[in-house]
């Protein structure tokens, strides 16, 4: 592969490699981006739990959107993303330490969800927005106990996660970004379990020359009646980026014969593409025994010594489902442990 230190020509790869982040940049556009595919990582993530596939779509589309964000973190730390909605899925969390572990669980109505299908007409798409609900969405960057956490918090109104997180970049770090999300169930001959696969597309505008990016002024609100919102005139060069992103379609992100070499060439052959080193992602989740007792020391005696059931206490890690068993004295007797991060 290329490195971001020295450019050479090569021939693409001819299929898709899976579980990898695939960082890129187009210099005559002045755009550089990310391109996520993930395969037997996304699988891992939602063989946890007895999903609905609705649900499985939506949980992999977040996990797209974390990674791709996630690996761009150059420190050692946990990029998290988290929504908390009124809709029949109301809570997603997607935990990604860098430099390539994600974990995600998701909580969902399933009275809801059954109403919300049966409203469908027939033969309507999948619809995260309607999933989601109202609501809101938090990005949180964690760099352990000695750095304050950083975080952008963004509506939910009924869309996506494409519009949260435009609307995230937009709002927070101003910088003219598109993103691309897609998952599908590869259903296999013969009865076989299906497998799930993701990709996901970042691309941000990031000139060197001063004055090109011009975010809009911010809504003028109760302004009289025939009061002109000023409207920023975009830069060519995005406006050309957003239409070619604009013609990539779902089943190219989640293609297993089309490589993300091959992607990004049909997108900006014209213009040209510098493909870096692919970075790996791996499900992993981070919950130890040890860990479980921290967070238990962090409870008082009393909420303690009210998890104790047949004189044992059992804690169940939301996000692998593994199961950690103790005798009632070793989380109830003796003083508070000292508490320890969060599983």
């Amino acid at each position: 592969m290329t490195s971001q230190t020295e450019t050479q020509s090569r021939s693409p790869a001819a299929h898709a490699v899976d579980d990898r982040v695939t960082p890129f940049h187009v210099d005559a556009l002045d755009v550089r981006g990310r391109l996520v595919r993930l395969g037997t990582s996304l699988d891992a993530v939602l063989a946890h739990h007895d999903y609905p596939a609705p649900v499985k779509r939506l949980l992999g589309e977040a996990v797209a959107l974390t990674v791709l964000l996630g690996s761009t973190l150059k420190i050692s730390g946990r990029f998290i993303l988290q929504t908390r909605t009124d809709g029949p899925v109301d809570l997603l969390v997607v935990d990604f330490s860098a430099p390539q572990d994600v974990r995600a669980y998701a909580r969902f109505d399933a009275d809801k969800l059954a109403e919300m299908q049966k409203g469908l007409a027939a033969g309507a798409g999948f619809d995260s927005g309607a999933l989601l609900g109202h609501g809101h969405l938090a990005m949180t960057i964690d760099q352990g106990l000695s750095v304050n956490r950083y975080q952008g918090v963004v509506a939910l109104e009924g869309e996506g996660l494409e519009a949260a997180a435009h609307q995230y970049f937009a709002q927070s770090e101003q910088i003219p970004t598109r993103v691309r999300l897609a998952v599908a169930e590869e259903v296999r001959p013969g009865g076989a379990a299906s497998s799930w696969r993701a990709g996901g597309l970042m691309v941000q505008f990031l000139p060197t020359e001063g004055g090109r990016v011009r975010p809009a002024d911010l809504h003028p609100g109760d302004a009289p009646e025939g009061t002109e919102i000023p409207e920023a005139v975009e830069d060519d060069a995005w406006v050309e980026t957003q239409s070619l992103i604009g013609t990539l379609e779902d089943i190219e992100l989640v293609d297993a014969d089309l490589s993300s070499e091959r992607l990004l060439f049909r997108l900006f052959h014209e213009r040209g593409v510098r493909v870096f080193d692919a970075e790996s992602v791996v499900a992993k989740c981070s919950c130890s025994r040890e860990r479980v007792v921290g967070v238990l020391g962090s409870f008082s005696r009393e909420e303690r010594e009210s998890l104790v059931e047949d004189g044992k206490v059992s804690v169940t890690c939301e996000f692998c489902g593994r199961t950690y068993d103790f005798k009632a004295e070793e989380i109830v007797g003796g003083d508070e442990p000292e508490a320890e991060a969060g599983a």
